[in-house]
C-alpha cells in the first residue's frame, strides 16, 4: 500500500449515509452511519415479536424469511450498471406503494380479515413455509443470473444484455413469479383472508409492472425480445 505524498491531502473516505425526512436530507458520518441500520434492526426485531405474541401461528416464521429476503436484497441493490432511463417516479412509487401494502396485510389482521379462507392444519402451514422459503430461494438465484442487469424500477442500463440464462430460459420474469410464491406462502401459512387479499394486491401489482416492463424491454432489444417472448413464459411454464 502506498503512502501519502507529504505535503498532499488525502481524501476523506470516511461513508455517508444520507437519511431523508420529508424534505430535508440528513447526511450521517462516521459511527452515526450505524444509526440506520441499528433503527432498522430493532424495527424488525420488534415486528418478528408482536407477529410471534399476536398469532397462534408460524406466521413469524414466515416474517423471518422476509427479513432475511429484504436484507439480502438491500444488500446486494448496489451491484447493478448505471441507468441510462428509467420509468418515471410516480410509476414506480405507486408500485411501492401497492408492494408495502400487500406486504402489511399479508402479516396485520386488519378488521374484518381475520377469517380463515383455509383450514387450520398444521400441513397447510409446512406447505406454506417451504413454498415461501423455496421461492425465497429461486429469487436468489434469477437475482444471480440478472447481475448489473437488476433494477428495482423499470430502466435501461448502460450496456443492457437480454439475459436468458439459468431461469430466464423459459421465465421472462422469474423474480417476480418467486414474489408471488413467497406472498402465497406467507398467505398459506396465515390462512386468514389479510394475507390472501396481500396476493391478490400484490398480483396486481405485477401484472401492471409487467405490460410497461415488456413494452419497455420491446422497445430496448426489438426483434430479439419478440423472439424471447415466443420461446418463453412471463411467469409460469406452461401456464402464465
Amino acid at each position: 500500500m502506498t503512502e501519502p505524498v507529504a505535503g498532499n491531502k488525502v481524501p476523506n473516505k470516511s461513508s455517508t449515509v444520507g437519511v431523508r425526512i420529508g424534505s430535508t436530507t440528513i447526511a450521517l458520518t462516521g459511527a452515526w452511519v450505524l444509526i440506520p441500520t441499528v433503527v432498522l434492526f430493532a424495527l424488525v426485531v420488534l415486528l418478528v415479536y408482536l407477529v410471534k405474541i399476536s398469532y397462534d401461528s408460524f406466521l413469524w416464521v414466515s416474517a423471518v424469511i422476509w427479513i432475511l429476503f429484504i436484507g439480502y436484497w438491500s444488500a446486494v441493490a448496489g451491484r447493478s450498471a448505471a441507468t441510462s432511463r428509467s420509468e418515471s417516479a410516480a410509476s414506480r412509487q405507486l408500485h411501492q406503494l401497492l408492494m408495502y401494502g400487500a406486504l402489511a396485510l399479508a402479516f396485520v389482521r386488519v378488521p374484518g380479515l381475520g377469517r380463515r379462507w383455509l383450514p387450520n392444519s398444521w400441513w397447510v402451514v409446512l406447505i406454506g413455509l417451504a413454498v415461501h422459503l423455496g421461492s425465497t430461494l429461486f429469487a436468489v438465484w434469477a437475482r444471480r443470473h440478472l447481475g448489473q442487469n437488476w433494477s428495482g424500477a423499470i430502466t435501461a442500463k448502460v450496456g443492457h444484455q437480454l439475459v436468458r440464462s439459468g431461469p430466464y430460459r423459459l421465465i421472462r420474469h422469474p423474480i417476480y413469479s418467486a414474489m408471488l410464491g413467497m406472498f402465497l406462502g406467507t398467505a398459506l401459512v396465515s390462512g386468514e383472508l389479510h394475507g390472501l387479499l396481500g396476493l391478490i394486491i400484490m398480483a396486481a401489482a405485477y401484472w401492471r409492472k409487467i405490460r410497461l416492463e415488456e413494452q419497455h424491454l420491446r422497445g430496448v432489444f426489438g426483434p430479439a425480445y419478440d423472439e424471447y417472448r415466443r420461446e418463453s413464459w412471463a411467469l409460469i411454464p406452461g401456464l402464465l
